[in-house]
């Protein structure tokens, strides 16, 4: 199973702060396509022009990285501040 957590605006928009998902997408950017595939606000957080982050395993992470077993995948906007 995957972990995955939501921060922040996503948190809020999408309803859920972490859910588990079964093992199955190879990258970052399958596991993007299966949650945008679910519609509604997941299209419009994850499918269009917002922008977010993913981690893997707390390490920034880009659209083809590869998902380990068992990993921990978090998903935020980007943070700003000073």
């Amino acid at each position: 199973m995957l972990n995955v957590l939501y921060f922040a605006r996503l948190r809020d928009a999408l309803g859920v702060e972490q859910e588990e998902l079964p093992e199955g997408a190879a990258t970052v950017r399958e596991l993007i396509a299966q949650l945008v595939a679910r519609g509604g606000v997941w299209e419009q957080e994850l499918g269009g022009a917002r922008v977010f982050r993913v981690a893997i395993n707390q390490d920034m992470a880009q659209p083809d990285d590869a998902i380990p077993a068992h990993a921990e995948i978090a998903i935020f906007p980007p943070v700003t501040g000073g």
